[in-house]
């Protein structure tokens, strides 16, 4: 049997991820934890103080997993695109982190490093501190309500959309009701719809918006002194 592997902090968050994908954020404790790793609730007190320091260590965990962006990208768009796609995978992935993480008072370092970086790619690319504010406000609640849409929608394939349009389409009252019935018919159910495609749209409806409030000055922050 190879030898059992030393426990850290980093394979405990990971461990409280997993029981978390499993049952949702509720279901994280030290105990459930504990078993995931096979060893005694007492011996993870020695990598996490308690619960609590345990749930603002796995929305740190999820944050340090989105891509971060470059301050320094020559084109603002492509930098705030990345980062937004790479958010809604990491989201789609853990949905349940969605409420933890703005539930947490305590932001962990990899969570402090990304909001510095998505705040300095709109700030050198010439936005105002308050649009800076907005554009993070709005890009982020766009990210998390489709990541939460997705989790919710009765379907994820062509074949369901097909399935669930199809039976919606019969027992519609299309007389009644034609723009639904168009959107069904004429868009829905065409070849090669992808309702996943509608996240793209979106994004770049928000990112063309935000260019238009853009100035064009760019500000640099002075580094700090060293010591």
């Amino acid at each position: 049997m190879p030898p059992r592997q030393p426990l850290s902090r980093d394979r405990v968050l990971d461990a409280a991820i997993r029981v978390a994908d499993r049952g949702g954020a509720e279901a994280i404790s030290m105990r459930r934890v504990a078993q995931e790793l096979g060893v005694e609730a007492m011996s993870l007190y020695n990598h996490v103080p308690n619960k609590e320091a345990l749930l603002d260590g796995v929305v740190d965990a999820v944050f340090a997993a989105i891509e971060l962006p470059t301050v320094d990208c020559d084109e603002w768009r492509d930098a705030i695109r990345a980062r937004s796609r790479s958010a809604r995978a990491v989201l789609s992935r853990h949905s349940w982190a969605l409420g933890l993480i703005d539930s947490r008072r305590n932001p962990g370092p990899a969570t402090l490093r990304h909001h510095n970086a998505v705040l300095g790619v709109l700030r050198e690319a010439g936005f105002s501190l308050p649009m800076a504010a907005h554009a993070v406000s709005l890009i982020d609640s766009y990210v998390s309500g489709y990541v939460l849409q997705e989790a919710n929608l009765p379907m994820t394939t062509p074949a369901d959309i097909e399935e669930v349009a199809g039976n919606l389409l019969e027992h519609l009252p299309t007389r009644e009701l034609p723009y639904l019935t168009e959107m069904i018919v004429d868009h829905a159910l065409r070849p090669g719809y992808d309702h996943t495609s509608e996240f793209g749209y979106g994004l770049e409806l928000i990112l063309d918006a935000l260019e238009t409030r853009r100035e064009t000055p760019t500000v640099h922050i002075p580094a700090p002194p060293s010591a």
